[in-house]
């Protein structure tokens, strides 16, 4: 008898087990939630390796394992009892009929200011507690028509702003959100739960809203990516007010495609939001066309230094960024700072229009809701001041509160104050900020979207009177008070392992090249980081 090696008998087994599984092109792929885009999530789906179900089922055992639990993030407001049910019937109608767009069956998490009829929408407030919309916001309702399942709300700076005393990511409803990189340190405002959440891959996909840096900071210090949107190109109908001249909702994500395969899904006219006509011929429903990894090269990038020296590592980081740019073909010009008077005159504008906006604006919010609610900011403030000590889930929110103070007490929208402000003032800024791109013939600027590192989170105090709110030392108000576009993405870590992000940003509707130069950077240099305290599960990673 002839003796067959077993060598031989080995290779003979892999070969017939290759032509079983079609052959070396069908080796097994790897999937891994943490690291998962929403491709990779369909492409598991259409391999019949992973269920909608599996995924909603996954995401909510990260949540239960870290959003109380471990580092205690309290990135969430509420969750979706019915999230697994509606996992379910995609599967069902993806079986069926297939797949209604590339969002279908992904979970995300909105913003807890973003109306949703079948969960209450609070904006982070007792105020609102329980409180049920009559309508989905035009965003959520272009994102539920694609197909997505509404996770969960995320905690959010009550009413989407901050006040004196008050730290990022607080709410008298929702609490202290926490920064999955170092829990003790913030999360950013106002959408500091979204970013949380989706820096610690609750889910694939998040919103969050922006009237002063609220979608750029906490993808700043969460180390996500995101995108604050020219002003009309998103529908602002049914997400509670700040200030409509600033305000803009945006998508929040773990990657430039993700941001921009979203965003296209939510553009269009709205009748309930008249700014949305500007948009017209400059708005496109598929963004990720543009995206190109040789997209930098050629391009005129500024390097903004308007706030260098607060953080010396941050400055080194530009530094780097600056040389990456170069090494990707960027033809930079550095510096191109703005005008000493836009820096200085840029928090008073912004006050000077929100302290009238906020007060008349609210009042017509609150209108839509069912009886038992406040009806304006006056009855707001008076119930806000009977919360004196923490009482069941509630807990006082004095630097908010305070600032319900000062925008009851804004002038009129006839007064001579706002409308300088807002006829004078943002136009003033815009044209400054319009004549360093031209001057300069630049496609965009970047620039650290925050001079630091996310704080230490200090427990809510009661401010003196005349405390100043807000940050001053950031540039992210120039993209709202000029209503101009600006892409995050992650650009590396502190010692300390806390991200720092840069901001590519560009004039009106140039959304298409801001996020092609974004992916072409974040393609280049792949500078995210997991958060350390929300490691893997297991479950979250096999092959197929």
């Amino acid at each position: 008898m002839k003796i067959i090696p077993f060598r031989s008998v080995l290779a003979a087994a892999c070969a017939v087990s290759l032509l079983i599984a079609g052959g070396p092109a069908a080796r097994a792929k790897t999937f891994e939630l943490e690291t998962a885009s929403i491709a990779d999530i369909q492409a598991a789906v259409d391999a019949g390796a992973l269920t909608y179900e599996k995924l909603v089922t996954l995401c909510l055992a990260r949540i239960q394992a870290y959003n109380e639990s471990g580092p205690a993030l309290h990135a969430l407001i509420t969750l979706n009892p019915k999230a697994l049910d509606e996992a379910r019937a995609r599967d069902a109608e993806f079986k069926a009929t297939g797949r209604r767009s590339p969002l279908f069956g992904i979970p995300i998490l909105p913003k807890d200011n973003y109306d949703t009829a079948d969960l209450p929408t609070t904006g982070g407030s007792f105020l609102l507690d329980g409180s049920l919309p009559p309508q989905d916001s035009t965003m959520i309702k272009k994102l539920r028509d694609a197909g997505v399942i509404i996770l969960g709300k995320t905690n959010l700076n009550e009413f989407a702003s901050g006040g004196p005393g008050t730290p990022s990511g607080f709410s008298s409803l929702g609490g202290q959100t926490h920064n999955p990189h170092d829990p003790a340190h913030g999360p950013g405002g106002s959408s500091g739960g979204t970013g949380a959440s989706i820096a610690a891959w609750f889910a694939p996909l998040g919103l969050g809203t922006d009237t002063g840096g609220s979608i750029r900071n906490p993808c700043s210090f969460n180390g996500i990516v995101g995108i604050k949107p020219t002003n009309g190109l998103l529908s602002r109908a049914g997400i509670i007010p700040l200030s409509l001249s600033f305000d803009t909702g945006g998508p929040m994500a773990r990657s430039v495609y993700d941001v921009a395969l979203a965003l296209g899904f939510m553009t269009g006219l709205d009748s309930r939001d008249p700014l949305t006509s500007t948009q017209m011929g400059l708005a496109y429903t598929d963004y990720t066309q543009f995206l190109r990894k040789d997209a930098l090269k050629g391009a005129r990038i500024g390097v903004n230094r308007n706030y260098v020296g607060k953080d010396a590592e941050v400055d080194q980081i530009l530094d780097r960024t600056v040389a990456e740019l170069r090494a990707a073909g960027a033809v930079v010009i550095d510096p191109v700072n703005y005008p000493e008077y836009v820096i200085d005159a840029k928090a008073g504008i912004m006050n000077a229009v929100r302290y009238t906006e906020f007060r008349e604006q609210i009042r017509v919010y609150l209108s839509t809701l069912k009886p038992g609610y406040p009806k304006d900011l006056s009855e707001m403030i008076a119930k806000a001041d009977a919360l004196t000590e923490p009482t069941g889930r509630y807990a006082p929110n004095w630097g908010r509160f305070d600032a319900f103070k000062l925008e009851n007490a804004g002038p009129p929208p006839t007064a001579l104050a706002y409308r300088a402000a807002k006829e004078y003032g943002m136009p003033m800024v815009r044209a400054a900020v319009l004549g360093v791109f031209e001057e300069n013939k630049l496609d965009a600027i970047i620039y650290t979207t925050n001079p630091a590192p996310a704080p230490l989170i200090v427990p809510p105090f009661k401010a003196p009177p005349g405390t100043p709110a807000g940050n001053p030392g950031s540039l992210t108000n120039v993209a709202n008070i000029t209503n101009f576009p600006d892409v995050i993405v992650p650009a590396g870590v502190t010692r300390e392992k806390l991200p720092v992000t840069i901001s590519f940003f560009g004039t009106a509707y140039s959304e298409p090249r801001l996020l092609a130069y974004a992916y072409a950077y974040e393609q280049a240099t792949h500078h995210r980081v997991t958060p350390s305290t929300t490691p893997a599960l297991p479950g979250e990673k096999f092959d197929y």
